[in-house]
């Protein structure tokens, strides 16, 4: 007797002893196939079948699973019947091809009736029954969607339970296959759009030299609450600047995306200092999702001239300026205000620095400087870093590469991976 399972398909994970569908997937939907193949082997199987004569069918002698335990069988001569019996519990329909077609209009498509089930139990695994050697029909219908088909004049109980249960563990792991790509299709997605958030700096016609190096602390992302911008106004003027949301999660990456677009579209606008963070904070205000949530800023202008700046900081560590012939060294930060979104009405002052006509200036977040050293509770520090900064420029460190080794660096001594978001922005002008 022919069998009429396809041969191509492997055994399923209820026959073989391995898990299938639960091998396919990670994370929670691999918890969840676990849990979906123990509720099948620990409860009785159901079949519901759909057919016009179910009582006088040949198939409905007893039928055992796996274990030797019966399956329950349920009868339904019409698809309205279908529609009642089929509750939670149905692990598998077997359906008659044979059947009218829904509504009992007449149609061209010899498989409307399991177009029709497969609508109405898109979780349930579908045998398709068909007459003996109406194979062709059967594999379409297996195209359709069904997990297998069987021929009516060819069937026994024991045929019948293997495959029931074959259907039911293809129909999980197809589940759960559908359910990763899907996964898989969202992590793209979510990842272009981060990586579409990220800035592109507006440099066009400028000399500096600009080098940024960004690790977000959220596991797998792109984009953290940390963020950073550079433009060039019309009058020459570069302005930097770099941030940080208080938080690593979603809402503070989106908050952090928010204040760098704003900051951007202020300072071609022609803002800058006072002014520019006080609507910064206007803006935080209104966005954030919580009265707690605040972010540290520190912003930079630099003369068309390239040999002096102005600094504001609202509560973020100051940049470090490294020049030829001179010790690397943090800019003042004496007249450091308040982060935003802590007082309302604050003020920031703009303080004038001298750069000089050869220098590298380094703008950063705190997750560059909280990452401890060995195995104690002491953290590298602005001090750290300036001399690990001052090391690698006398090894000869520009640009991209800098930052690289920083980055680096700060994680080989932090003993692996910093939990905090990271961004570094470097500047340079060569004179």
């Amino acid at each position: 007797m022919p069998v009429p399972v396809p041969r191509q398909r492997a055994i399923p994970a209820v026959e073989s002893g391995q898990a299938q569908a639960a091998g396919a997937v990670g994370g929670p939907l691999k918890e969840e196939a676990h849990r979906d193949a123990a509720t099948v082997s620990g409860a009785t199987l159901t079949l519901l079948l759909i057919e016009d004569d179910p009582v006088g069918s040949p198939i409905v002698p007893e039928l055992l699973d796996s274990a030797g335990k019966p399956i329950r069988v349920r009868t339904a001569r019409n698809l309205t019947e279908a529609e009642r019996l089929l509750t939670d519990d149905v692990h598998c329909i077997l359906l008659d091809l044979a059947l009218p077609a829904p509504g009992g209009s007449d149609t061209d498509d010899e498989l409307a009736v399991l177009h029709h089930v497969l609508q109405l139990a898109p979780r349930h695994a579908v045998l398709a029954l068909t007459a003996s050697g109406d194979a062709e029909r059967g594999a379409e219908a297996v195209r359709v969607g069904a997990q297998d088909y069987l021929f009516r004049d060819e069937l026994d109980g024991r045929l019948l339970s293997r495959a029931i249960r074959y259907a039911v563990e293809r129909k999980r792991s197809d589940t759960a296959e559908r359910r990763l790509t899907e996964s898989r299709l969202r992590a793209q997605e979510n990842r272009r759009l981060e990586r579409g958030l990220l800035p592109t700096p507006l440099l066009d016609g400028s000399s500096l030299r600009f080098a940024a190096r960004y690790r977000p602390g959220r596991s797998r992302a792109l984009l953290g609450g940390d963020f950073y911008d550079a433009v060039r106004t019309p009058d020459g003027t570069v302005h930097a600047m770099i941030g940080d949301v208080c938080g690593h999660g979603p809402d503070e990456a989106a908050l952090g995306v928010e204040l760098r677009i704003a900051w951007r579209a202020l300072t071609l606008a022609g803002l800058c200092g006072d002014q520019l963070l006080g609507t910064l904070q206007e803006v935080l205000e209104h966005e954030r999702a919580d009265e707690e949530i605040f972010a540290t800023l520190c912003t930079v202008d630099i003369a068309p001239d390239g040999r002096h700046a102005g600094l504001c900081l609202a509560g973020h560590p100051a940049p470090l300026l490294v020049r030829p012939g001179m010790p690397a060294r943090l800019l003042p930060y004496d007249n450091n205000g308040p982060a935003l979104g802590l007082l309302p009405g604050a003020r920031w002052s703009r303080m004038q620095v001298e750069l000089g006509a050869e220098w590298s200036l380094m703008l950063y977040t705190d997750g560059l400087i909280e990452g401890r050293v060995g195995t104690g509770g002491e953290r590298l520090g602005q001090d750290g870093m300036v001399e690990m900064i001052r090391r690698q420029f006398a090894e000869g460190l520009r640009g991209e590469e800098l930052l690289r080794a920083a980055v680096q660096e700060v994680r080989r001594l932090n003993g692996g991976e910093l939990t905090d978001d990271v961004a570094v922005v470097l500047l340079d002008r060569l004179a």
